[in-house]
């Protein structure tokens, strides 16, 4: 073991920058404030992997003390693209978001491949040579705690293998669910493939010593599979992240989501809803503006045709993080969309938080008993709408029509501080050295 102060936690994660989106900020954000409390990070990560986008601006927030091993990665996706016809410098988008066209046949048959014939997933050829590189580099280079984070969850696999050989304690965060996650009955799996993944998650579940999770459904299903230390610790927002100059908001009724929008996330009743009060109510039709940062399923595009909403569409391709507060901070609403699935109830998106430090009133639609609710009930951030609710979607969109045209839509949040970034850093600390 390290010294007390100065000791080493070992990081195995499939994305951090260059890469950009959702599954980089975690622990980005962890390692830029452990320092501060004690912990040196050492993230293990592959050099070429392949990641949906890319943000330069993110490798300002990696902290001179944190040591990052960067090793090849080899994974099927250049067959992937030949077999689908997509070229090799395409980007894949996660979470079967289509956005041109609806999916080809050729893509049907790769995702059965992927789901049944790639467990736990694409990356699983990087854990036999990671294992044997981190084998050799642990006993060199000693570490306090290995922590591997999910998905992908290649990367648990890594670190069970290496805690059962080199008996270091092991932490397996999960930022998603595994078989419960949205799009896992997309896979098309197979009765064995399907027993493989349960049989790999409860393994992981069982033999880890600590299990994180962003949230409280999260936390009681894996319970239910059989862990036994969970520790919830959510997403949240770095303040450094957040733009302190005067910012002006839009002129415009605006409606803002940012991130990526699969047809899981296409909020059908709110387009209705919209289609309906631009039609009925001219003043609306005028300042209204839907602002859609980020990709989009042609489900969405179709929906904003069907209900006439195209022409109030302003569509934004990837903005980089450090452009993404402005944009929030200038909105008149921020959209967050729960997606209709099974597990909507445990959904707690990264942008959720950074939406909370904007402080903008955000309009959220999904379970109103999830976690989600429960935050926005604490926090006083917004309000959340069930699904299938139209008529309190279409009130609450005049309520905040009304508030904009007398320049008073605004919000009172409260409780907000305790999901910053170091914050919740400081509670992975202590968790950390409670177990050392």
């Amino acid at each position: 073991m390290s010294s007390a102060k100065n000791k080493k936690v070992l990081i195995i994660t499939y994305y951090w920058p260059p890469s950009g989106g959702a599954g980089v900020q975690r622990w980005l954000k962890f390692t830029k404030y452990l320092p501060e409390y004690g912990w040196e990070p050492i993230i293990y990560t592959p050099d070429n992997g392949e990641i949906p986008v890319i943000d330069e601006s993110l490798q300002k927030d990696i902290s001179q003390e944190t040591t990052v091993i960067k090793r090849k990665i080899w994974e099927p996706y250049i067959w992937y693209k030949k077999f689908i016809g997509q070229k090799n410098n395409q980007k894949i988008n996660v979470g079967f978001l289509s956005e041109g066209k609806k999916p080809k046949f050729t893509e049907k048959i790769s995702v059965w491949i992927r789901g049944n014939f790639f467990i736990p997933d694409a990356r699983k050829f990087w854990i036999k040579p990671s294992i044997k590189f981190l084998l050799k580099y642990l006993t060199n280079n000693p570490v306090d705690i290995i922590i591997s984070t999910g998905p992908p969850h290649s990367m648990h696999l890594i670190a069970m293998q290496l805690q059962k050989k080199l008996n270091i304690p092991w932490i397996a965060d999960f930022r998603d669910p595994w078989t419960n996650i949205d799009f896992y009955n997309d896979l098309l799996l197979t009765k064995l493939a399907n027993r493989k993944h349960h049989k790999l998650e409860k393994k992981v579940l069982q033999n880890a010593n600590y299990i994180l999770s962003v949230g409280e459904t999260l936390k009681n299903e894996f319970l239910k599979l059989g862990a036994t230390d969970v520790k919830i610790i959510t997403n949240g927002f770095d303040n450094s992240d957040i733009n302190n100059s005067n910012i002006s908001l839009d002129k415009k009724f605006s409606i803002v989501h940012i991130g990526s929008m699969p047809k899981s996330r296409n909020p059908e009743i709110l387009w209705k809803t919209l289609g309906k009060l631009v039609t009925t109510n001219n003043d609306f039709a005028k300042y209204l503006e839907i602002k859609l940062v980020g990709k989009c399923d042609y489900s969405v595009t179709n929906s904003l045709e069907k209900h006439n909403l195209i022409n109030f569409v302003n569509k934004v391709d990837y903005v980089s993080h450090d452009k993404i507060s402005t944009i929030q901070q200038s909105a008149q609403i921020l959209l967050l969309v729960i997606n209709q699935t099974k597990n909507a109830k445990g959904i707690l998106t990264g942008k959720f938080f950074e939406y909370m430090a904007s402080k903008r009133p955000i309009l959220a639609i999904g379970p109103t008993d999830g976690d989600a609710a429960k935050i926005l009930d604490e926090t006083n951030a917004g309000v959340i709408i069930d699904f299938n609710d139209s008529k309190k979607i279409e009130n609450t969109l005049l309520s905040f029509f009304e508030k904009y045209k007398n320049s008073d839509l605004s919000i009172e949040s409260n409780n907000i501080d305790k999901y910053s970034r170091k914050n919740l850093t400081s509670e992975l600390a202590n968790t950390l050295n409670s177990i050392t």
